[in-house]
């Protein structure tokens, strides 16, 4: 689904500050990426997302190369995946249920035959009392959960969830990490930005991507 293959990344004349990068995502799979602030893990699902270009090496995608995708194809690409923004990305101008809804509007869906689903993933997320709020009265957690059901609402084959339990109390973190393992078990690949050492160690089977001094370590 996602390969990399000796990615290097820098800005301008500047140093590196990904090395050297390989890995792979496989279809369905669940891993955590982390390493210290600053290390770069942003970057990386940029990089996987498409709205950066490594300086060298080689990435693919769904078994093509980024570098030979046209650009009227990139739009097709990006909607086989769901991203949870640090900064949220929600449109103050719209409700929280239509925040959510977008993507499925974006792909000419007539609201009649989601509507359900998207009232129950909110309640599921905590969110069944907002659904008419718009953003700007809603609190950092409150944005953080619609932010995290927009990205799953289109059940995307790639899940990248930059800190996605950073706003939210212990209780509803878990709620948000079931969450993902359930998409995980209906057929998403996820990819959980994080340096949150505790909630990575309730999934001690999980794979790990480690990233420091701009290298990537594997653990499975």
């Amino acid at each position: 689904m996602v390969r990399f293959e000796n990615v290097g990344l820098r800005y301008g004349m500047g140093p590196e500050i990904l090395k050297d990068l390989s890995f792979t995502i496989a279809p369905q799979s669940f891993q955590f990426l982390t390493g210290p602030s600053g290390a770069g893990k942003t970057t990386l699902l940029r990089l996987i997302l498409l709205s950066l270009k490594p300086t060298r090496g080689l990435i693919s995608l769904f078994g093509s190369d980024v570098s030979q995708i046209e650009p009227d194809a990139l739009t097709a690409v990006r909607r086989r995946m769901g991203v949870v923004f640090q900064d949220f990305r929600l449109l103050d101008h719209l409700t929280t249920f239509e925040n959510v809804a977008l993507p499925l509007r974006v792909q000419g869906q007539d609201e009649a035959r989601y509507r359900s689903e998207v009232i129950e993933l909110l309640r599921w997320v905590g969110l069944g009392d907002k659904i008419d709020a718009i953003p700007p009265v809603l609190s950092g957690g409150e944005k953080q959960r619609a932010a995290i059901a927009r990205a799953l609402i289109a059940k995307p084959d790639l899940l990248l969830a930059d800190e996605p339990t950073g706003n939210v109390d212990p209780s509803m973190a878990q709620r948000l990490l079931r969450l993902f393992v359930e998409m995980n078990r209906m057929g998403t690949a996820v990819v959980i930005a994080t340096h949150d050492i505790a909630l990575m160690n309730q999934f001690d089977d999980a794979r790990r991507l480690v990233l420091g001094d701009g290298r990537l370590h594997v653990y499975d």
